[in-house]
């Protein structure tokens, strides 16, 4: 849990590029409600900072798309093509719910992830800047024993190589993988209980 102070100051200096691991839950369709951002809304939801746990950061990339500017938009894509349902699927109901979210490479739209490691070979000052703010960003959220999980190999990678003697970190399948959301929740879990903590 966070103060409402905390949440603020979250919100003001990474809403544009972070969020949450909380979602509004669906309705008869898999992605209905995704891009519902009410769920951050104090006001109508004033359980919201007992589900958050700046502990858990689960952490992405890069933005694979052009995203609005608002808060905590990220991870919350209501775009028909978008798979972050997949997310809310899989953690829903487990101690993961309300995580921190994240990604290691910030502001820089790409979809394809080997054109984005590509840049990143060719760029290391880009990738240490962005490993100093990650650095930051996790300063700010006053973490304790964090644990990441990153989605993907190149996330992962990238995480180890800076982090991998400061913090506990655990890879799982990215979410854009063409598998249903209930095949997508198994290899998650399946993952996540065979790693050492």
């Amino acid at each position: 849990m966070i103060t409402r102070e905390h949440f603020e100051e979250i919100l003001g200096k990474y809403g544009e590029f972070a969020s949450w691991a909380v979602w509004v839950n669906e309705d008869k369709k898999p992605k209905s409600n995704i891009g519902d951002m009410s769920i951050f809304d104090l006001e109508k939801n004033p359980n919201l900072l007992e589900i958050l746990n700046p502990n858990v950061v689960m952490v992405g990339l890069n933005f694979s798309r052009t995203i609005a500017k608002k808060a905590f938009v990220n991870f919350h894509d209501k775009r028909p093509q978008g798979q972050d349902y997949k997310i809310r699927y899989a953690f829903r109901g487990t101690e993961f719910y309300g995580a921190y979210m994240t990604d290691i490479i910030k502001d820089f739209e790409e979809k394809i992830s080997g054109n984005v490691l590509a840049y990143l070979k060719s760029n290391r000052d880009f990738e240490l800047n962005n490993v100093k703010l990650f650095e930051q960003e996790m300063k700010d959220l006053r973490c304790v024993n964090p644990l990441i999980i990153a989605f993907g190999n190149i996330s992962y990678d990238i995480l180890t190589k800076h982090f991998g003697s400061i913090y506990r970190i655990k890879k799982v399948m990215h979410y854009s993988q063409q598998i249903s959301k209930e095949k997508y929740r198994a290899v998650v879990w399946r993952t996540l209980l065979c790693q050492e903590p």
